[in-house]
Protein backbone atom coordinates (compact mmCIF):
# COMPACT_ATOMS: atom_id res chain seq x y z
CA UNK A 1 0.00 0.00 0.00
CA UNK A 2 1.25 3.28 -0.47
CA UNK A 3 0.64 6.34 0.59
CA UNK A 4 -2.12 7.60 -1.07
CA UNK A 5 -4.17 5.30 0.70
CA UNK A 6 -3.94 7.67 3.67
CA UNK A 7 -4.00 10.22 0.44
CA UNK A 8 -7.54 9.13 -0.14
CA UNK A 9 -8.77 9.01 3.25
CA UNK A 10 -6.71 12.08 5.27
CA UNK A 11 -6.90 15.05 3.49
CA UNK A 12 -10.03 16.37 3.59
CA UNK A 13 -7.68 17.80 6.24
CA UNK A 14 -8.10 17.22 3.97
CA UNK A 15 -8.03 15.99 5.06
CA UNK A 16 -7.45 13.48 1.75
CA UNK A 17 -6.08 15.09 -1.79
CA UNK A 18 -4.18 13.33 -4.26
CA UNK A 19 -1.85 14.63 -6.50
CA UNK A 20 -2.08 16.19 -10.40
CA UNK A 21 -1.65 13.88 -13.18
CA UNK A 22 0.97 16.69 -14.27
CA UNK A 23 2.94 19.07 -12.47
CA UNK A 24 1.37 21.80 -10.27
CA UNK A 25 -2.07 22.18 -8.97
CA UNK A 26 -3.80 24.70 -11.32
CA UNK A 27 -7.71 25.89 -10.45
CA UNK A 28 -8.65 24.17 -13.32
CA UNK A 29 -6.93 20.73 -12.35
CA UNK A 30 -8.83 18.22 -10.46
CA UNK A 31 -6.57 15.78 -7.94
CA UNK A 32 -5.37 12.70 -10.18
CA UNK A 33 -8.32 9.59 -9.78
CA UNK A 34 -4.72 7.48 -9.88
CA UNK A 35 -5.50 5.76 -6.27
CA UNK A 36 -9.46 6.26 -5.47
CA UNK A 37 -9.40 2.44 -5.71
CA UNK A 38 -7.71 1.96 -2.38
CA UNK A 39 -9.57 0.53 0.53
CA UNK A 40 -8.90 3.61 3.50
CA UNK A 41 -10.04 0.72 5.86
CA UNK A 42 -6.90 -1.11 5.29
CA UNK A 43 -5.09 1.66 6.28
CA UNK A 44 -7.37 2.28 9.44
CA UNK A 45 -7.04 -0.86 10.69
CA UNK A 46 -3.29 -0.84 10.09
CA UNK A 47 -1.09 1.18 12.73
CA UNK A 48 1.95 0.88 10.71
CA UNK A 49 0.79 2.52 7.75
CA UNK A 50 -1.16 4.74 9.30
CA UNK A 51 1.76 5.80 11.28
CA UNK A 52 3.90 6.29 8.41
CA UNK A 53 1.75 8.22 6.69
CA UNK A 54 1.25 10.99 9.53
CA UNK A 55 4.78 11.06 10.56
CA UNK A 56 5.51 11.65 6.54
CA UNK A 57 2.61 14.73 6.44
CA UNK A 58 4.47 16.08 9.83
CA UNK A 59 7.69 15.62 8.54
CA UNK A 60 8.62 13.39 11.09
CA UNK A 61 10.03 10.57 8.86
CA UNK A 62 10.65 9.85 5.17
CA UNK A 63 8.00 10.01 2.25
CA UNK A 64 7.03 7.37 -0.59
CA UNK A 65 6.80 9.26 -3.93
CA UNK A 66 2.81 9.19 -3.64
CA UNK A 67 3.17 10.21 -0.22
CA UNK A 68 5.02 13.44 -1.30
CA UNK A 69 2.53 14.38 -3.59
CA UNK A 70 -0.19 13.95 -0.84
CA UNK A 71 2.13 16.64 0.94
CA UNK A 72 3.15 18.96 -1.40
CA UNK A 73 -1.33 19.18 -2.18
CA UNK A 74 -2.52 19.11 1.71
CA UNK A 75 -2.36 22.80 1.89
CA UNK A 76 -4.78 23.25 -0.97
CA UNK A 77 -7.45 20.99 -0.31
CA UNK A 78 -7.62 22.32 3.07
CA UNK A 79 -7.86 25.68 1.91
CA UNK A 80 -10.66 24.46 -0.94
CA UNK A 81 -12.37 22.44 1.37
CA UNK A 82 -11.73 19.84 -1.39
CA UNK A 83 -12.60 21.16 -4.13
CA UNK A 84 -10.46 19.79 -6.75
CA UNK A 85 -11.33 15.92 -5.58
CA UNK A 86 -13.06 13.80 -6.62
CA UNK A 87 -16.45 12.37 -4.82
CA UNK A 88 -14.38 9.19 -4.19
CA UNK A 89 -11.32 11.48 -2.37
CA UNK A 90 -13.57 13.36 -0.59
CA UNK A 91 -15.51 10.45 0.66
CA UNK A 92 -12.77 8.65 2.08
CA UNK A 93 -10.65 11.65 3.20
CA UNK A 94 -14.07 12.23 5.57
CA UNK A 95 -13.88 8.64 6.44
CA UNK A 96 -9.83 9.21 7.80
CA UNK A 97 -10.38 12.70 9.44
CA UNK A 98 -13.59 11.76 11.20
CA UNK A 99 -11.79 8.38 12.04
CA UNK A 100 -8.45 10.27 13.54
CA UNK A 101 -10.59 12.88 15.48
CA UNK A 102 -12.52 10.62 17.52
CA UNK A 103 -9.60 7.75 17.92
CA UNK A 104 -6.16 9.27 16.99
CA UNK A 105 -6.07 12.39 18.87
CA UNK A 106 -2.28 12.00 18.82
CA UNK A 107 -2.35 11.91 15.14
CA UNK A 108 -4.90 14.29 14.55
CA UNK A 109 -3.87 17.43 16.93
CA UNK A 110 -0.60 18.15 15.30
CA UNK A 111 -2.13 17.60 11.23
CA UNK A 112 -4.40 20.11 12.23
CA UNK A 113 -2.08 22.58 13.60
CA UNK A 114 0.10 22.08 10.43
CA UNK A 115 -2.42 22.23 7.67
CA UNK A 116 -5.59 23.42 9.64
CA UNK A 117 -4.48 25.53 12.40
CA UNK A 118 -7.70 27.74 12.85
CA UNK A 119 -9.55 24.52 13.24
CA UNK A 120 -12.01 25.16 10.61
CA UNK A 121 -11.80 21.16 9.56
CA UNK A 122 -12.92 19.99 12.97
CA UNK A 123 -15.62 22.58 13.71
CA UNK A 124 -17.50 21.27 10.83
CA UNK A 125 -17.06 18.00 11.51
CA UNK A 126 -18.78 18.41 15.00
CA UNK A 127 -21.21 20.75 13.95
CA UNK A 128 -22.27 17.67 11.67
CA UNK A 129 -22.28 15.12 14.31
CA UNK A 130 -24.65 17.35 16.60
CA UNK A 131 -27.20 17.24 13.91
CA UNK A 132 -26.58 13.07 13.21
CA UNK A 133 -27.25 12.91 16.54
CA UNK A 134 -30.59 15.22 16.85
CA UNK A 135 -32.14 13.68 13.88
CA UNK A 136 -33.88 10.67 15.20
CA UNK A 137 -35.09 7.73 13.22
CA UNK A 138 -38.53 7.54 13.61
CA UNK A 139 -39.82 4.13 15.14
CA UNK A 140 -41.35 1.77 13.11
CA UNK A 141 -45.01 0.95 14.69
Amino acid sequence: MTSSLILTSLLTLSWVILGPCEGAVTENHKYTTKYDNVDINDIIHNERLLKNYVFCLLDKASCTPDGLELKKNMPDAVETNCSKCSDKQREGSEVMMRYLIDNKPEYWNPLQEKYDPTGSYKQRYLESKRVEVEVKPVDAQ
